[in-house]
């Protein structure tokens, strides 16, 4: 088997984060970016926007996720339960949140009409793939990760709070940090469930 084959096994959903970076900001930045402009795009649109939180501007984040379920779960007993699960992704490092650009999707459907209906499912495809590299990348420098859906009901918030454009679509929170627990053992379904092979 290959090298990325390895690192592929090496990304795993990491919950228990600290804030013990070898890496600089900077570098952290870089990275994201790169891994982002590499991921491919139909019609290499570009269609992905990412914007990565570090320090207060992180932990506003977890805040805000924190206050606005307060008014969605049932109990107080239930809500704190999740202000733990919440607490957890704040312990991380940082977060990396992932949008994709509406007006890009909208002009390619006016100007491809063909494909009009595509185009939504493939940026859809294009922020998965995204969000794969960086994660794999992360995982190939030492850095654990887990994804995060918080959105739509954080979307307005966190829209003001980080002055995110009105034609960014908040799609996922990837939080990041130190790995200061492994991931537990993996499961798949059988093969003869999950593929097809015809020759």
């Amino acid at each position: 088997m290959t090298e990325f084959y390895d690192l592929q096994k090496k990304r795993r959903s990491i919950y228990a984060l600290g804030k013990n970076v070898n890496q600089s900001q900077d570098e952290l930045v870089k990275t994201v970016e790169g891994a982002v402009q590499q991921a491919p795009t139909a019609f290499h649109s570009q269609t992905v926007r990412a914007v990565t939180l570090f320090d207060g501007s992180h932990d506003k984040l977890w805040d805000i996720v924190a206050d606005r379920l307060k008014s969605e779960v049932p109990t107080e007993e239930a809500y704190q339960k999740t202000l733990q699960k919440i607490n957890g992704f704040k312990s991380a490092y940082g977060t990396v949140m992932l949008f994709t650009d509406t007006d890009v999707v909208k002009g390619l459907e006016e100007n491809f009409p063909l494909y009009a209906d595509n185009f939504y499912d493939w940026s859809e495809q294009g922020l998965g793939m995204a969000l794969y590299s960086i994660w794999t990348t992360f995982a190939e420098m030492g850095i654990g990760a887990n994804i995060q859906h918080y959105n739509p009901i954080i979307d307005d918030l966190v829209r003001k709070e980080f002055n995110i454009p009105e034609n960014w679509r908040l799609r996922g929170q990837l939080d990041f940090g130190s790995i200061e627990a492994p991931a537990g053992d993996k499961e798949f379904m059988s093969t003869d469930e999950q593929f097809k092979v015809f020759k």
